[in-house]
């Protein structure tokens, strides 16, 4: 699997130039729509947690890895930055069952980035923050 690389400043102005190359990759693959939208939300919500806070209130960027495995048919992304150190597994899941107003904030994000990926790993490595994504289309 051929891995492409972007490199984008962790600001929301800019996390279309990461997610786009993504969509159209998926699109080449002749992937669902359906799930090419909740890949793309979830690759924002990842996004955008790490240009919210990771620098915060300083700048960074987000470095983004890539690629398509032809044989299993499986998107692969890797999101790094090298902000605050974070693992966005660690918290525990929302409960949905509860309404709106009985739920805690934060974590949906998550949520619905853990339900939509089949694969989401974090790890802290050479003072960056690693999340990789992995979903079969």
């Amino acid at each position: 699997m051929t891995m492409k690389h972007i490199t984008i400043p962790a600001e929301k102005k800019s996390l279309a130039k990461g997610i786009d190359p993504i969509i159209a990759l998926l699109e080449d693959e002749e992937a669902d729509f359906a799930l090419i939208t909740k890949i793309e939300l979830a690759i924002d919500e990842i996004l955008t947690n790490v240009a919210l806070y990771a620098y915060a209130p300083d700048k960074g960027n987000i470095d983004i890895d890539y690629g398509f495995d032809e044989e299993c048919r499986e998107l692969v992304v890797i999101i790094a930055d090298e902000g605050k150190p974070f693992d966005p597994l660690a918290k525990e899941d929302p409960d949905i069952s509860l309404g709106e107003k009985e739920r805690k904030i934060g974590g949906l994000g998550i949520f619905i980035v853990k339900t939509v990926m089949d694969e989401v790993t974090y790890e802290r490595t050479e003072g960056k923050n690693v999340l990789t994504l992995k979903r079969k289309i």
